[in-house]
């Protein structure tokens, strides 16, 4: 047998058991999952757009809510040289995974990257390190309107100034929790839709549609505001 087909298996047999363990955590707790299957490869792609776009500098990078890692493990070959991957997963089992997988990719392994893994939640992450990239797979739609605001307020501290902080939401939720939900949630789902509607026309750059996905989904760039120019002393303008 081949290297190539024994890496095959190895990768089928991986997305396998994440799929797996997804379902499992997504059966107890689908509020804080989000979803009942990992993100698809073009989902992924689309998330980790802005990384690829910055190379080939090297890069601090956060990405919260990262389940079982399958954006990650495209997250990961995208790092320049020399960048800071840290990953952020509330959930325990999810957190033992990500740590595996970040102990053993090549690009770890290699110390081309350093890649640290926190279990808890991203509002709550003890750091004074600025982002130029944050990652979200947070099913945001699926909080109280009061941690949405903590969660997107903890990430616009946490970037840089032109930073970009990229995540998705997914298509017919609102309509569907209006439609099958009790009032009171479908009230909740409409009120983060408003916030999260008062951002994008304050920060966004980018959307996209990803329709290869389950289910399909927007993902949106939102940028926080580089620092203002000033004059310096030959007249020339600088950042602040």
């Amino acid at each position: 047998m081949d290297d190539w087909t024994t890496s095959h298996r190895r990768v089928l047999a991986q997305r396998e058991a994440d799929g797996w363990l997804f379902l499992i955590e997504a059966a107890r707790d689908l509020r804080t999952t989000g979803a009942i299957a990992p993100s698809g490869k073009a989902l992924a792609h689309a998330l980790t757009e802005p990384v690829r776009s910055r190379s080939p500098r090297p890069l601090a990078v956060l990405e919260a809510g990262a389940g079982t890692g399958a954006v990650t493990r495209h997250l990961i070959p995208s790092l320049p040289r020399g960048s800071r991957l840290d990953i952020v997963e509330a959930n325990p089992r999810f957190a033992d995974q990500l740590r595996i997988l970040a102990a053993t990719h090549p690009r770890t392994t290699s110390r081309s990257a350093d890649i640290t893994v926190h279990q808890g939640l991203v509002e709550d992450l003890d750091t004074d390190r600025r982002y130029d990239v944050i990652v979200s797979g947070l099913p945001l739609t699926n909080f109280a309107p009061r941690t949405v605001e903590r969660i997107m307020g903890r990430y616009l501290e946490l970037l840089h100034p032109g930073g970009t902080l990229t995540y998705f939401a997914y298509l017919g939720t609102r309509r569907a929790r209006t439609l099958l939900a009790s009032q009171s949630e479908a009230r909740r789902h409409a009120a983060v839709d408003h916030d999260m509607t008062a951002y994008q026309r304050r920060y966004a750059t980018a959307r996209w549609s990803v329709w290869a996905n389950l289910p399909p989904a927007h993902v949106w760039h939102l940028q926080r505001p580089p620092l203002p120019s000033q004059p310096s002393a030959d007249g020339q303008h600088s950042a602040a």
